[in-house]
């Protein structure tokens, strides 16, 4: 049960820690019950959350950013669990998939939260 979920993550632009959101309370709230995330800081210029979970931290910010074209790629010790979890929670999961990146496949699936940020959830395949 120890078991670290959440491994890294990854910004689609410039930084996984100012991910643009319009509210960092409904943020909080929202990624506290979604990915079980765990308010860490606070800022005020701009507006500022960052979450963590397993040690990964993702941060929101209100920045004017355009949050359909932003988000994180977080990969995970074990993709089923997390994809059982957040489907438990009610959270819609899509594209359930391998990929393939520098030789080497990825088990994969999207979350595109209600603030527009899009989630890429993966984790490597063994080759063995």
């Amino acid at each position: 049960m120890g078991e670290k979920l959440f491994v890294a993550a990854f910004p689609y632009a410039d930084n996984v820690l100012e991910l643009p959101v319009t509210d960092v309370d409904h943020a909080a709230a929202y990624y506290s019950e979604a990915f079980g995330l765990t308010e860490v800081a606070r800022g005020e210029n701009p507006p500022t959350v960052v979450m963590e979970r397993d040690g990964v931290r993702l941060g929101f910010a209100i920045n004017g950013r355009d949050a359909s074209q932003e988000g994180a790629a977080i990969l995970v010790s074990d993709i089923h669990r997390v994809r059982d979890e957040l489907k438990s929670r009610g959270i819609e999961t899509a594209n359930w998939r391998v990929d393939e990146r520098d030789g080497k496949k990825l088990q994969v699936f999207f979350v595109v939260a209600p603030d527009g940020l899009c989630y890429y959830f993966h984790q490597p395949l063994d080759s063995a």
